[in-house]
């Protein structure tokens, strides 16, 4: 900040380009809790103090990896943007997650289904054999024809959403989401079944 005089002798105050202002409001949260001063005063001294020797120097970066994968696990299962992995980040991979967990599909059935099908191919009658084998069938062309389906639908609907953002692997992902079970999705589903993405 530079002042300057007019030619009436009052002082001009002039704001230079290189410093924005930016007021931030008291009464608007910040986004993260408060650390307590026994944490705080104990990272700013680790933060301070170099590392004595390679030893220690490994083991801060393992704390630190440690800390990285924790906040990362809590962003799997509770859908934080901010720490999800590079995979999961962006709206159009949330807007998949989402369209994939608002639906029934047949693939995420597909574990139990195949775990029933090498019961049944085990048995040594061969009328279960021939039952295996058609399930087997049948399972397979279902799962091709749901997932044909619902990639077109999601394409569609990419296009409508994200005409400018990049949607390269966004089908792909949200196949092989529909192959894991509801429950055990990762990022956790965000959604209800039936509801709109």
């Amino acid at each position: 900040m530079f002042r300057s005089r007019t030619k009436d002798g009052q002082a001009v105050t002039k704001v230079t380009e290189a410093e924005p202002q930016q007021i931030r409001d008291p009464q608007a949260p910040k986004g993260r809790p408060t650390p307590k001063r026994s944490d705080a005063l104990a990272q700013r001294r680790t933060l301070a103090k170099p590392p004595a020797n390679r030893k220690e120097a490994a083991k801060r970066a393992r704390e630190a990896r440690r800390a990285d994968m924790q906040r990362q696990r809590q962003a799997l299962a509770g859908g934080d943007e901010r720490y999800l992995p590079a995979r999961d980040q962006g709206p159009v991979r949330r807007y998949a997650r989402d369209f994939v967990d608002a639906k029934w599909s047949v693939a995420e059935f597909f574990l139990p289904i195949a775990v029933l099908i090498l019961i049944l191919s085990i048995v040594p009658s061969p009328q279960f054999k021939n039952i295996a084998f058609v399930m087997w069938i049948g399972v397979i062309a279902t799962i091709v024809i749901d997932s044909f389906a619902m990639s077109f639908r999601l394409k569609k609907g990419l296009a409508e959403r994200f005409p400018d953002e990049n949607r390269r692997g966004a089908v792909f992902y949200a196949f092989m989401r529909t192959l894991q079970m509801r429950r055990m999705r990762l990022p956790k589903p965000q959604v209800a079944r039936g509801e709109r993405p």
